[in-house]
C-alpha cells in the first residue's frame, strides 16, 4: 500500500491513489457490521489476555491457580485476537469492495459469525471441555465450543463466498485502485483455498486420530493459507505473494496429511510465500515513508501505525530464521507477525472510521495507541525471544516454565511488563473506536 494515500487528503505528489470509494448504501452498513464485530472480539481477547499475561508473570503467576485456567484462556484469547478478529476485519474490507451481489448472503454470515462468537465466548464457563493447544485454530473440545466454532466457520463460509462471487473487476489501468481490488480478490481466493484445505483434511483425517493430534492435522494445511490471506489483506496492494497461496493443493494432492513430507512443505511454502517475499514490498514502503513529506495531524496515526507494523512484522520474520525446539521463540515469532497485522488493521480503521459514517478519532489518542500499543507488544515479543534462548517452554505458565535464574526472571518480566503496555494499548483502540461510534451517534440523535 502506497503509504501518500493512506487519507483522503494524500500528499498531491502522490503518482497513483491507493484509495476505494466508501460506497453510501448497504455495503456501507454491513461493513460497520463487520467492524463492530471485530472490536466486540477484541473486547473478549483483551480480557483474556489481562489474566494470560498475569499468569506467566514471575511472582504474579504464583498467585493464580494457572495450570489449566491458563490453556483456557489461551485457547480463547488467541481464536478471539486472531481468527475472528482478522476474519472480521476480511468481512469490513470485502464488503466496501465487492459489489451489490448477494448482500442477503454477507448479512447472513455476519450473523452466523458473530451468534458462533458469542457462543465461543460463553463456552468455558458452561462446559467443563479440555483446551487443546492445537497450532493455528486451538480449540475446547467439547460440544458447545465446537459448535460455536462450526457456525463461526459457516458465517466465513458465506463471506468467503460473497467476496468470490461480489468481487469487482480489476480494470486495466494501472492506478492504485486496480492494485487494491487486485489484493482484495488475491485475499479472498487465499481464504477459499483455506476454507477447501480445512474441509480437506476434515474428509481425509484418518479414523484412529483423536484429541491433540486430531485438531493439529485438522488445522495444519488451512492454517497455514490463512497466513498468505491475513498477509494479503495487509499488503492489499502486493501481487507477489497469491502465487504461493495456489501451491497449496499441489500438496495436498502430492503427499498424505498425515506425512512428514506434508507437514514439512507447509512450513517451507509460509516461510517463502510468508517471509522472503515480503522483504521487496517492506522495503518499498519503508522508502516511501523516509521520502513522504511530513505528516499532518490526521495523518500521524496512520503513519505511526504503519511503521510499528512494519518493525513488528519484520521483528517477527527475524525471529522465526532463529526457532529451534519447541520454546517460547514460537510465539515470539507468531505474535510479531500477528501484531504487524494487527497494527496495520488499526491504522487502516482510524482511516476507514469518518468514511464509515463515524466520528473521525481524537488524533492525539490515535497517535499515542500505536505506540503504546507496538512498543509493549515488542518488548513482549524480546522478553519470549530472550527466554527461549534459555529453554523456557511454550503453553506453560506458573511453575511448568521452571524459571532457574535471574536471566530468565528477567527475560519473563519484561515479557510480562510488555504485555500490559500492550493489553492498554489494545484497550485504548477499543475506546477511540467507540467514542467514534459514540460521537457519530449523539450528533445524529
Amino acid at each position: 500500500m502506497n503509504t501518500r494515500s493512506l487519507s483522503a487528503e494524500g500528499l498531491a505528489a502522490a503518482p497513483a491513489s491507493y484509495e476505494l470509494a466508501v460506497p453510501a448504501d448497504a455495503r456501507r452498513r454491513l461493513a460497520v457490521g463487520w467492524l463492530a464485530l471485530a472490536v466486540a472480539s477484541l473486547v473478549g481477547s483483551g480480557l483474556f489476555s489481562i489474566l494470560l499475561v498475569l499468569a506467566r508473570a514471575p511472582y504474579v503467576k504464583d498467585l493464580l491457580p494457572v495450570a489449566d485456567f491458563f490453556r483456557v484462556a489461551l485457547v480463547v484469547h488467541v481464536d478471539f485476537s486472531v481468527l475472528v478478529w482478522f476474519s472480521a476485519f476480511a468481512g469490513l474490507l470485502w464488503s466496501l469492495h465487492g459489489t451489490r451481489r448477494l448482500l442477503a448472503l454477507g448479512w447472513a454470515g455476519l450473523a452466523a459469525a458473530a451468534a458462533g462468537t458469542l457462543v465461543m465466548c460463553v463456552a468455558p464457563f458452561v462446559d467443563a471441555a479440555p483446551p487443546v493447544m492445537s497450532n493455528y485454530v486451538p480449540v475446547l473440545d467439547g460440544p458447545v465450543f465446537l459448535a460455536g466454532l462450526l457456525l463461526f466457520a459457516a458465517g466465513c463460509a458465506a463471506l468467503v463466498l460473497r467476496a468470490m462471487a461480489a468481487a469487482p473487476r480489476v480494470g486495466t489501468r494501472p492506478d492504485g485502485a486496480g492494485a487494491l481490488r487486485f489484493g482484495l480478490n488475491a485475499a479472498a481466493v487465499s481464504a477459499a483455498v483455506a476454507l477447501i484445505a480445512f474441509a480437506w483434511s476434515w474428509i481425509a483425517l484418518p479414523a484412529q486420530l483423536d484429541g491433540k493430534a486430531y485438531f493439529e492435522v485438522l488445522f495444519w494445511g488451512g492454517g497455514h493459507v490463512l497466513q498468505f490471506t491475513w498477509t494479503l489483506l495487509m499488503f492489499a496492494a502486493w501481487l507477489w505473494l497469491a502465487v504461493s497461496v495456489f501451491a497449496t493443493p499441489v500438496i495436498y494432492l502430492a503427499y498424505d496429511i498425515v506425512s512428514v513430507e506434508h507437514y514439512r512443505l507447509q512450513t517451507w511454502l509460509m516461510r517463502i510465500g510468508g517471509g522472503l517475499a515480503i522483504v521487496p514490498f517492506a522495503v518499498s514502503v519503508l522508502a516511501a515513508l523516509l521520502v513522504a513529506n511530513p505528516a499532518s495531524e490526521q495523518q500521524r496515526p496512520l503513519r505511526v501505525a504503519l511503521a510499528w507494523s512494519l518493525v513488528l512484522f519484520a521483528a517477527g520474520g527475524l525471529i522465526g530464521i532463529a526457532i529451534s525446539g519447541n520454546n517460547v521463540k514460537v510465539p515470539a515469532h507468531y505474535h510479531g507477525s500477528i501484531v504487524g497485522v494487527t497494527l496495520a488493521f488499526m491504522g487502516l480503521a482510524y482511516h476507514l472510521l469518518p468514511r464509515l459514517g463515524l466520528a473521525r478519532p481524537d488524533p492525539r489518542l490515535a497517535t499515542l495507541q500505536p505506540w503504546l500499543y507496538g512498543a509493549g507488544q515488542l518488548a513482549h515479543v524480546l522478553g519470549l525471544m530472550w527466554s527461549g534462548g534459555y529453554g523456557v517452554q511454550r503453553k506453560v505458565a506458573g511453575a511448568e516454565q521452571v524459571l532457574r535464574g535471574f536471566e530468565q526472571v528477567a527475560a519473563m518480566g519484561l515479557m510480562g511488563l510488555g504485555g500490559l503496555a500492550a493489553v492498554a494499548g489494545g484497550l485504548l483502540f477499543i475506546l477511540i473506536v467507540w467514542r467514534s461510534a459514540w460521537t457519530s451517534s449523539g450528533s445524529r440523535s
